[in-house]
């Protein structure tokens, strides 16, 4: 799927998550993706290893990402890379809502413990225009 197909659909998802309007904005018109501690929001440019990561993954999986929880778990510290994937029929997976909680397709990336990084779903909760990740 086509890159600008993509990001059109990361601006839906960012909407439906109700990211604050400057981030979609900065995403929709700069390209520029953002990162949450705890619903708190900072651009990835902000982090040179965290966008280089970023850029590596979109270009392994030829995917868009467009956010970023960030994380400290018992099982390392994570970052999730939630993205929109090359494959349109995986598109209605790509974030799904239930109740106030959501389950969004990510990429985690432990930096602690890299052999565990692997694609798959994780829990989001989206409040006061920011997400932190929950499962």
């Amino acid at each position: 799927m086509k890159q600008e197909e993509r990001k059109i659909k990361a601006i839906e998802l960012l909407k439906k998550l109700d990211i604050y309007e400057p981030y979609i904005e900065g995403f929709e018109k700069e390209n520029k993706v953002c990162f949450f501690e705890r619903f708190g929001g900072y651009w990835v440019d902000q982090e040179p290893e965290v966008e280089k990561k970023m850029k590596e993954i979109e270009a392994e999986f030829d995917c868009t990402v467009y956010a970023i929880t960030h994380e400290y778990t018992d099982f390392g510290e994570c970052y999730s890379f939630m993205l929109v994937s090359r494959y349109k029929s995986e598109w209605q997976h790509a974030l799904i809502k239930e109740g106030c909680n959501f389950y969004a397709f990510a990429y985690v990336w432990n930096k602690t413990y890299e052999e565990f990084s692997e694609l798959g779903t994780i829990g989001v909760k989206s409040f006061g225009g920011g997400i932190t990740r929950t499962a």
